[in-house]
């Protein structure tokens, strides 16, 4: 820490905020309004956080406009979509639009990927230095990563020896002049979120310009719902934007931070016709509703999930014409509940294994064995030969982000080794050890299972305010103790224990990381009740919060803070 404290810092700041995404535009344009000294650090090139990443085809948003937006009149007014969940190359444009009217990128420095950050407890200041060599000094350190920002590749034997023509490419890093998969032989591993994106687009391009050959290699089969893509337009838009205050205010009072909540029946209070009819409209009306707006109890109580599952495996089966696809995409025995693993939404996903060109690989009972040259050998002898090798398999999602920076606090222990056996947060937005620091959409928050706009606000406005409190009370070090920690972490616990979310080997939970621990990374009680409990936090003077002060007298300052 010594050396550290004699360098001379390209920015001497009150925040830094490493992510240039919705959480971190979000909080610069506060600390803007606060007339503090703030800056991004950003590793892509651009704005947009995880959509300037996200190039790869058929790349688009599965949260409905304009739920997935900042929710400033300033930015809507005057944007419009074409469509219901906008494509990755228009989430862009809205970047831009965003620009245009915060005029962000003055205080953003780009190309600037963030590999250290140390407290420099004498001083309560952080210290950042990057991969470029830019360096900063700074009184509070926001991380505004976002849960998907450390792609992540599995062990999979001999993968460096793969020669094919197209490469291999991971979905979270496609390249930016795109790939070449016209008339190649193709294969994908991995079915979540991005695969299936991957897949039903590539499997519907036209024959001259989309893959000769298309071989999915499945471990899991992905639950799929229906996205019901529709094109919007001005006059429709205009329309709605006098409910859009009120559509803002009511994300913030449900549990998944979108319009709409939880239908408020059990399954088995409904009769017959009520479950299905409600099952029906909620199929036609696509998206998250179907496990968000569906009954209060169907991802608590296994029976009645089974039952969702049962009706979701029977409009998909409609659609598979080879009977052999049957227990391999939409199986009888449930893979797992519906909506404990992250459910993708799809467009024509199930339509494309009707193609001649498209082969799906059970790699749960047929395992790869090795990648070899020539493609991936699998345990029953067959090579399948490729040119090109496509991994959709996601990221070290939630800790990940966090853990790949050296980030070191008041002991100088690191985060990464204090959470190596088991994450410990207070509100899911600090860690007992590192003062100052705060982190957004990040472990035992509502991530995932929250909007994430609304989360970058909701979040980022408890923030903001505990940062403006501080400075407006001489306030110069906040630190979550370590009782308030263990706590939180029994209750976010304890509140996945009664969610079907815990009974499923997902990301959710860390397990599609070799040797990452199991546990549940996420509060599953609900956006709106996670916000209740942060925001009582903070009227209580911040309890749970150890503060220190140029004024001396703590329980003074807390007196002032209730």
């Amino acid at each position: 820490m010594g050396a550290l404290s004699a360098i001379t810092y390209d920015y001497d700041l009150d925040v830094l905020i490493v992510g240039a995404g919705f959480s971190g535009i979000y909080q610069l344009h506060k600390y803007r309004l606060l007339n503090l000294r703030a800056k991004i650090f950003e590793a892509g090139s651009d704005l947009g956080g995880v959509w300037f990443w996200h190039n790869f085809p058929g790349a688009r948003v599965d949260i409905p406009v304009p739920m997935y937006e900042f929710s400033s009149e300033d930015l809507w007014k005057e944007w419009y979509w074409s469509e219901r969940y906008p494509t990755q190359k228009e989430l862009r444009s809205y970047f831009e639009h965003v620009e245009k009217k915060l005029d962000v990128k003055k205080d953003v420095c780009f190309d600037t990927r963030v590999t250290g950050a140390h407290f420099n407890a004498s001083k309560d200041r952080w210290i950042i230095i990057t991969e470029n060599g830019v360096t900063a000094q700074a009184k509070f350190l926001c991380l505004c990563l976002g849960f998907g920002s450390k792609p992540y590749i599995p062990d999979l034997p001999n993968l460096s020896s793969f020669r094919g023509s197209g490469g291999i490419i991971h979905s979270a890093r496609w390249p930016r002049d795109g790939a070449d998969i016209k008339r190649k032989r193709v294969g994908v591993i991995g079915t979540g979120a991005s695969g299936v994106q991957i897949i039903q687009t590539l499997a519907s391009l036209p024959p001259d310009e989309g893959p000769k050959q298309l071989t999915v290699f499945q471990r899991t089969p992905n639950l799929a719902i229906p996205m019901r893509q529709e094109k919007l337009d001005r006059v429709s838009q205009d329309k709605a934007k006098a409910l859009y205050p009120m559509l803002y205010r009511r994300r913030r009072q449900t549990a998944a931070g979108l319009s709409f909540d939880r239908y408020p029946k059990n399954f088995f209070d409904a009769s017959p016709e009520e479950r299905l009819l409600l099952l029906e409209d909620l199929w036609q009306t696509g998206g998250f509703s179907f496990l968000f707006a569906n009954f209060n109890d169907i991802l608590t109580d296994r029976v009645a999930n089974e039952e969702v599952y049962a009706f979701w495996r029977r409009k998909v089966r409609e659609r598979l014409k080879n009977p052999d696809l049957h227990e391999k995409l939409a199986p009888t025995i449930p893979p797992h509940a519906l909506g404990a693993k992250r459910s993708s939404l799809e467009q024509c996903y199930y339509d494309v294994y009707n193609q001649d060109n498209v082969e799906l690989v059970d790699i749960m009972t047929n395992p790869v064995v090795e990648i070899t040259r020539k493609g991936v050998k699998t345990a029953d002898g067959i090579e399948h030969e490729l040119d090109a090798l496509i991994l959709a398999t996601g990221y070290d999602s939630v800790t990940g982000g966090i853990t790949q920076i050296d980030i070191r606090g008041i002991d100088d222990t690191s985060i990464k080794e204090k959470w190596q056996d088991g994450v410990y947060t207070y509100l899911g937005l600090t860690s007992a050890g590192f003062p100052n620091l705060f982190f957004v959409y990040g472990p035992q928050g509502p991530t995932a299972v929250c909007s994430g706009p609304t989360c970058a606000e909701t979040e980022g406005d408890w923030i903001v305010s505990c940062i403006k409190t501080m400075l407006e009370h001489n306030v110069t070090r906040i630190e979550a103790t370590r009782e308030a920690e263990v706590a939180w972490r029994q209750q976010v616990i304890s509140e996945a224990s009664t969610r079907l979310i815990s009974t499923a080997r997902s990301w959710y939970v860390g397990a599609n990381v070799k040797n990452k621990k199991v546990e549940i990374l996420m509060y599953t009680g609900g956006a709106a009740k996670y916000t209740q409990i942060c925001q009582e936090v903070a009227d209580g003077g911040y309890e749970g919060f150890t503060l220190s002060s140029t004024e001396g007298n703590v329980d003074l300052i807390r007196d002032k803070l209730n």
